[in-house]
């Protein structure tokens, strides 16, 4: 059908949700607005899907959101009744609606006598994938649009394992979403009648305790953190969401006394109000914590997004200003602190494995190499390092150590099985503790690694295409680059081209398969070591170019970086 049959049938339905209906009826002469928000469905993926809050059949409301929980309904339909009455735990952030599309969910899966494990109110993502694992549930829906700005929310599913849901049944579930096409006929059950049936079950401080019990474990030192705690001062930033329902609790379990939340960001404000974008990978985001930070004096400054599953860090300069670390940089550090932790303490297992994305820093493999540890490289998306942890523990071949991406997300222990900012927080608090024991700063110990790997440097550039058009020039541009390739870049000779969708390596002209999953992503490796990587974004409007090098100083590998990305930044 077309864009504008689309928008009538929304315009006709009398029972049509009063706050969508108003903004329909603001939206419906503009054109080019409404095309976008009815032209097609909201795209269903193996990361669930995520966009814009608004009235349309490519929006995020409380239709398309029991569309989806309806396809996860119609699935696990087909599953025995044994596994279906595992049931499904349910989670949300602290974004517009998050909450009523956490309860609608429920009333989905209800129609269908699948029973919900709803949280009272707004926990962290890996704290869902933790609650599916704890509460033996089949699956798990987290309302979250993670990093993105406030027009944004989502909707993830994960699977049995508490990683996001595997390609093969995820596919199954988007079969099922696309045959619930007609969104206003889905049936929900109220809220009465599911606590009623028992179909629907709160859940909150039971599970808190335990997770904050295995979040306990992440700990290598706790004699470390008892004798130097005391004597560090951390500010942490929530980014208004819901790592200030944890945080706070973890840094007293542990005994780190001086612990200081920025009050401005601990509102749970779906506006965002002190930041556009609350993500810690930007440096506005941590104008707040810098300037409490001075006043104090802190060690370390630590912000997490709205989800609690990405976590950014600055650390305290002799001089009293706060330098930004990157999420190559906080993996690389929080690496060889645990790797180093484990060998004092005779705990680095033989068979041990770190998992990180194809497009992540190349330090953490020279790292991994010197305490010999195998490095395993996933494509971009935890669900793949979250499927290699499963490998690993049905294969019995390999201790799982460390997990990361370039985009702020780390994991340490598998009992999560997505980023988990919360056990990132411990760990870098052990790992600034340690180096304020040696009379250090986690930023020297940054540096202790470059002067002996060489400095590694990456960046990641970001193009956006909104609209219709915008896919199908993606989409073109990607095309292109297959079928054209590269013979050098910058001036230096490529030799090994990488793609992903058609699962080959090129290697000097030797063609082997990539050995990963398809995806639709391209990388470059050069004579001299450095790669760039090109890929589209599965969660929102853009084309990402990502770039790594190494140097033998500071200064040449800022000039080298800076020089290929301008090369790189001119593509299209």
């Amino acid at each position: 059908m077309s864009w504008q049959t689309n928008m009538q049938t929304w315009l006709d339905n009398t029972e049509l949700e009063p706050e969508l209906k108003q903004q329909l009826n603001e939206l419906k002469d503009d054109n080019d607005k409404a095309e976008e928000a009815f032209y097609a469905p909201m795209e269903f993926g193996t990361a669930g899907m995520r966009g814009v809050l608004g009235p349309g059949i490519n929006r995020m409301n409380i239709y398309t959101v029991r569309q989806a929980a309806e396809g996860l309904a119609l699935f696990m339909d087909t599953l025995d009744d044994e596994t279906k009455g595992r049931g499904v735990a349910i989670s949300f952030d602290s974004r517009y609606h998050s909450q009523d599309f956490a309860i609608e969910s429920a009333k989905v899966l209800g129609a269908h006598g699948i029973k919900s494990y709803v949280f009272d109110s707004l926990r962290p993502t890996p704290e869902l994938s933790f609650a599916v694992r704890t509460l033996n549930a089949y699956a798990g829906i987290m309302i979250t649009a993670s990093h993105n700005p406030k027009q944004y929310n989502g909707f993830k599913i994960y699977g049995p394992d508490g990683g996001q849901m595997p390609p093969k049944e995820s596919d199954k579930i988007t079969e099922y979403v696309r045959k619930a096409d007609d969104l206003f006929a889905i049936k929900v059950k109220t809220v009465y009648q599911l606590r009623e049936e028992k179909l629907m079950q709160l859940i909150g401080e039971d599970v808190d305790q335990q997770y904050l019990a295995k979040l306990d474990t992440v700990v290598v030192n706790h004699e470390l953190i008892e004798k130097v705690g005391h004597k560090m001062k951390f500010v942490y930033s929530p980014l208004h969401g819901t790592g200030k329902m944890i945080a706070p609790k973890i840094f007293q379990d542990l005994g780190f006394e001086n612990f200081n939340m920025v009050k401005e960001q601990a509102i749970l404000d779906p506006e965002f109000a002190t930041t556009p974008f609350p993500n810690p990978e930007f440096a506005q985001t941590f104008d707040l914590a810098i300037s409490l930070g001075q006043k104090i004096e802190a060690n370390i400054l630590i912000a997490t997004d709205p989800d609690a599953d990405r976590l950014g860090a600055a650390v305290r300069q002799p001089d009293g200003s706060y330098k930004l670390m990157t999420g190559n940089q906080i993996a690389s550090v929080l690496l060889n602190y645990l790797l180093q932790a484990k060998k004092e303490t005779n705990a680095l297992p033989t068979n041990g494995a770190v998992v990180k994305s194809i497009v992540s820093t190349e330090l953490a493999t020279a790292i991994a190499n010197k305490y010999g540890v195998k490095m395993y490289n996933v494509l971009t998306g935890f669900k793949y390092i979250a499927e290699k942890i499963q490998n690993f523990q049905d294969n019995k071949d390999h201790e799982f150590l460390f997990g990361f991406e370039e985009s702020y997300g780390y994991l340490v222990k598998p009992f999560v099985r997505d980023k988990d900012a919360m056990q990132s927080t411990i760990l870098l608090a052990e790992a600034a503790a340690y180096y304020e024991s040696k009379g250090k700063t986690i930023y020297d110990a940054l540096e202790d690694l470059y002067q002996e790997f060489g400095y590694y440097r990456e960046k990641t550039i970001s193009k956006t295409f909104d609209g219709v058009s915008g896919k199908e020039r993606m989409a073109s541009i990607m095309k292109g680059f297959r079928e054209d390739g590269f013979t050098e870049i910058n001036g230096v000779k490529v030799v090994e081209t990488l793609d992903y969708l058609n699962k080959t390596d090129n290697k000097n002209g030797q063609v082997s398969e990539t050995g990963l999953p398809k995806a639709d992503a391209l990388k470059f490796i050069l004579e001299d070591g450095t790669w760039v990587a090109v890929r589209p974004s599965g969660t929102e409007p853009k084309m990402k170019f990502y770039i790594g090098i190494t140097s033998d100083t500071d200064e040449n590998a800022a000039e080298k970086l800076a020089s290929f990305a301008k090369v790189v930044d001119g593509w299209e």
